[in-house]
């Protein structure tokens, strides 16, 4: 049986690769299961500094696969539910993950799919990829994915794209923020990805992690307790061995011992 994701690691970043290229990499159970094992794994792993999350084949994730979806609709309200709550704790994974996770987004990126580009730190696309909220043209809508998206492009745009299920190109979702950059042609995207990621890998690990926490907290913060935050953690990471560290290469003219150890970083598996 084919495996519905592949892992490799090299120099610190992690290549996740949904793998149903046959059905555009749309997600089932067990495509969930693994990826969800994946990120928890990578959590866990030091030796990871930063995630890509990419799709096989021509696309990069065409949403639910709907024969999944018709074989849920027949299991009750309940298992519904719970089904539905396991897909939205996999984009609160990637959404807030401790590592970096940069999309690479190819080919299409349908409902679900979009969830998950939204979910990412850094979703760069090719400029040819599609994308559409089409649940609406289902009968349903896109529920579980709404918090990520609606937090990424905001709700004027979400109001007409939830609703008209219309397509939009990489350059339309460049400039309502779904993505960050867009790269014309396969290899510039490529070459757009490893140059983000190799720029993460070189940060301290630990100040990567709490640079990413403070991105997601610190305007919902209010003032003295920003400035309370801030002060503290500044504090924290000049005192701590990273940050030694980090001002000793830095006087020295030197690698810092993270951006050596990068070299020592095989492949995964």
């Amino acid at each position: 049986m084919t495996a519905p994701l592949l892992a490799d690691r090299h120099r610190g970043v992690l290549r996740l690769t949904l793998n149903r290229p046959d059905v555009r990499n749309a997600f089932n159970g067990d495509l969930i299961e693994a990826l969800v094992a994946a990120l928890e794994e990578a959590r866990a792993d030091d030796a990871v500094r930063v995630i890509v999350l990419g799709g096989a084949g021509a696309s990069f994730c065409a949403g639910a696969d709907l024969a999944w979806m018709k074989s849920l609709a027949a299991r009750g309200a309940a298992q519904n539910g719970e089904d539905a709550r396991h897909m939205a704790g996999l984009f609160g994974l990637v959404e807030g993950h401790d590592k970096p996770v940069i999309g690479r987004i190819h080919g299409a990126a349908i409902g679900g799919g979009v969830g998950l580009v939204a979910a990412c730190d850094i979703p760069i696309a090719e400029a040819g990829t599609k994308f559409a909220f089409t649940e609406v043209r289902l009968g349903m809508a896109p529920a579980v994915i709404s918090p990520f998206v609606v937090r990424r492009i905001g709700v004027g745009a979400a109001r007409q794209l939830f609703v008209t299920g219309e397509r939009f190109d990489a350059v339309e979702a460049h400039r309502i923020g779904l993505v960050n950059k867009v790269a014309h042609g396969e290899a510039a995207l490529d070459s757009a990805v490893d140059e983000v990621a190799s720029q993460i890998a070189k940060g301290g690990p630990r100040a990567v992690v709490a640079c990413k926490r403070l991105a997601r907290t610190v305007l919902g913060m209010a003032p003295a307790e920003a400035t309370s935050h801030t002060a503290a953690l500044i504090a924290e990471l000049r005192a701590s061995a990273e940050g030694q560290e980090g001002m000793r290469a830095f006087l020295t003219r030197d690698d810092p011992a993270w951006v050596k150890a990068l070299d020592a970083d095989g492949e995964g598996t």
